[in-house]
Order: C-alpha cells, then structure tokens, then sequence
C-alpha cells in the first residue's frame, strides 16, 4: 500500500517537473531569442538570432526525462495495484 502511494507521488512529482521546465523554457529561450534580435540589430552581433533557440536543447532532454521517468511510475503504480487485487 505505502509502494502504491510513493509512486503516486513520484509520477505527480516528475509531471509537475515537466511543466515547470516546460515554462521556464518558453521564457528563457524567448528572452534569450529577443536579446540576440536586439544584438543583431543594434549591436553587431555575427551570429543569427535563431541561434537562441539551441538553448532549448537541454531543456528538451530534461522534460523528455520527466516525462518516461512519469509513465514508468505510473506504470509501477497500477501493476503493483494488480498484483496487489489477486
């Protein structure tokens, strides 16, 4: 019973995560993108603007993690439940 709830709690933890980076990233990224607009306009920067969106990269990575890690607790969750119901 107390397995069950710990993975609740950790498919609830690594979903919330996932939509934390999901906002953090929209505005990083779109700071960042505004910033090089404003560098390559006004201050000479080489490098093209779009460039801002490779931060986005490990962003990415990280809630894809969240994400699997999410589903397989989920998972645990409900195959422990059947096992449990037997």
């Amino acid at each position: 019973m107390k397995g069950d709830i710990r993975m609740k709690g950790l498919s609830t933890l690594f979903s919330i995560l996932a939509i934390l980076l999901t906002n953090v990233m929209c505005g990083v990224v779109g700071f960042n993108y505004g910033k090089m607009v404003w560098g390559v306009e006004n201050a000479g920067y080489s490098a093209p603007a779009s460039t801002a969106l490779l931060l986005s990269i490990p962003y990415l990575i990280g809630i894809v993690v969240c994400v699997v890690l999410a589903f397989v607790f989920r998972k645990k969750k409900q195959t422990s439940v059947v096992k449990n119901n037997v």
